[in-house]
């Protein structure tokens, strides 16, 4: 399996960080970046699974560390912090990637997908054509009022929402009517028995897998289907 190449992206600080890029041949009409959530960086098994499979499904995927993961610090940095990174990678992969070019998604998964969609939010004119959520973080696990959704509406672009049924930081029950709410339409993707990193209870690797694969096959039927 063909190893991912490296970008570095220069940071508004001086400092920088390293993205991976996951290839698939030259031959992608569009390109996708998915930043980590909180507790685990690019490499983590999850991102690099993801990371793999859905480039050879056909999608150039990009995966980056936010500078407390690249300092090797614990604790997520601010978000203005984490927003200027995100927007560092976009403009490097945008210059870097005739896919990107072409189209270009963001998105990630829990704290990675929030802040995608806060970058989404707070500039219209970013050149994305939509956003990949991985396990919104709707809320704090327990937390019901501490709702993470007032910004969503300003998007204002296709997002798809991935959500395990089991997922503490949000249900898609709890999604639904905040999805329906959205314009340009977004698409809620419910992972049965999934939890926040869509696991299912049962223990079985190949169920696990076959949940994994599924939701791969979705997000590029998704990127691939025409804009709403």
């Amino acid at each position: 399996m063909k190893s991912p190449s490296e970008l570095t992206v220069p940071l508004e600080t001086g400092a920088a960080t390293t993205a991976l890029v996951y290839s698939a041949g030259g031959h992608s009409s569009a390109a996708l970046i998915l930043a980590h959530g909180a507790g685990a960086g690019q490499r983590s098994t999850f991102m690099v699974d993801f990371g793999r499979a859905l480039s050879e499904l056909g999608l150039d995927v990009v995966t980056f560390d936010f500078p407390y993961i690249e300092q090797r610090r614990k604790i997520p940095d601010r978000a203005p912090v984490l927003e200027a990174c995100y927007r560092a990678v976009i403009a490097a992969v945008a210059s870097a990637l005739p896919s990107a070019r072409r189209a270009l998604f963001i998105g990630g998964k829990s704290m990675g997908g929030r802040i995608a969609t806060q970058i989404a939010a707070a500039d219209p004119d970013l050149p994305i054509a939509g956003v990949v959520l991985l396990g919104y973080p709707l809320h704090p696990p327990g937390r019901l009022d501490q709702r993470r959704d007032k910004h969503l509406p300003a998007v204002g672009r296709p997002m798809l929402f991935v959500q395990g049924t089991r997922d503490a930081f949000g249900t898609p029950a709890e999604l639904t009517p905040i999805v329906e709410g959205l314009r340009p339409p977004a698409v809620l993707h419910p992972v049965a028995h999934g939890d926040h990193s869509f696991k299912v209870a049962r223990k079985d690797p190949g169920v696990q897998a076959a949940v994994y694969a599924a939701i791969q096959q979705t997000i590029v039927a998704w990127v691939r289907a025409p804009a709403p």
